[in-house]
């Protein structure tokens, strides 16, 4: 498969440059410390070869992954903006540029069509690499402007979440947008169109608290974090020792949260075998 580059216009033919696995000729696995080629990596779908330990990727990889071929990017006009002057240790809009630069990102998600299994589907992907995956104004925008396109299509939607949570230096307008986003998934509920929510590694805070957890169907990577309050918190706050493997995608699909969990080398098939099953549904 192909290594895809956004372009300004949206369309995508050659190689993305930046990613979030990483970069050189070696990777050393985070958790069973074993070192492979990035080659070996990338042709084992950024997992280990060794332990199969699911690198953190970023959109871009994961579009590459799934889409059957060329898709188009939408909504990239949409930057984040220091309307509210916010400072803590740098301004905000330092942030936002030191963020482009290292990322090559617009912001913490990108949105773009194609088709899975030669069926359509829209996709808003979330980068941890850009401040954390951190839902700002202009990553709850592009999920409403996502459900209005899919409404208007009639195409099915799927949000990948990789999130720390909402973002800090936009205060309430990032607060606002838990509220925004489950208010148009309703909307994609009524229309009776799709939506499939995907957690990746990690999933947390606002966005668990919203989009994440409102999916027609919900499923995880293995072994993702996904919560809302850390473990560290929660601990403090109940004054109990918390279950192993407490926040895991395991612990979650043990009880209920989820509906299943796939294997990266697995995903393209599964979401094939959806849109087929909800195609046959609402055809």
């Amino acid at each position: 498969m192909g290594w895809f580059k956004r372009l300004k216009d949206g369309i995508v033919t050659s190689t993305k440059d930046k990613k979030e696995a990483p970069d050189g000729l070696w990777y050393k696995c985070a958790r069973c410390k074993e070192a492979t080629t990035i080659k070996e990596l990338r042709e084992n779908y950024h997992k280990c070869p060794k332990c199969n330990y699911h690198v953190r990727i970023g959109s871009y990889d994961y579009f590459d992954l799934l889409f059957d071929g060329k898709y188009q990017e939408h909504f990239s006009e949409l930057v984040s903006k220091d309307f509210l002057k916010f400072k803590d240790l740098k301004p905000y809009d330092t942030r936002l540029e030191a963020a482009k630069d290292k990322t090559g990102l617009d912001d913490a998600i990108v949105v773009a069509e194609g088709k899975i299994s030669r069926k359509p589907i829209v996709i808003a992907a979330m980068d941890f690499s850009f401040i954390g995956g951190s839902m700002g104004s202009v990553v709850g925008e592009k999920i409403a402007k996502s459900i209005d396109y899919c409404l208007k299509n009639n195409i099915p939607f799927m949000i990948i979440s990789k999130s720390g949570g909402a973002r800090m230096m936009e205060s309430a307008f990032s607060l606002m947008q838990m509220a925004k986003t489950s208010a148009k998934l309703s909307q994609l509920s009524k229309a009776g169109i799709p939506y499939f929510s995907m957690m990746t590694d990690p999933t947390t805070g606002g966005v668990t608290a919203s989009f994440a957890m409102l999916g027609d169907i919900n499923f995880a990577e293995p072994e993702a974090l996904i919560g809302f309050a850390g473990p560290r918190v929660i601990k403090e706050t109940i004054k109990k020792d918390l279950p192993e493997g407490f926040q895991t995608s395991e612990f979650l699909l043990e009880h209920g949260f989820l509906d299943f969990i796939v294997d990266r080398s697995e995903l393209k098939t599964r979401l094939g075998d959806l849109l087929s099953f909800f195609h046959t549904k609402t055809a």
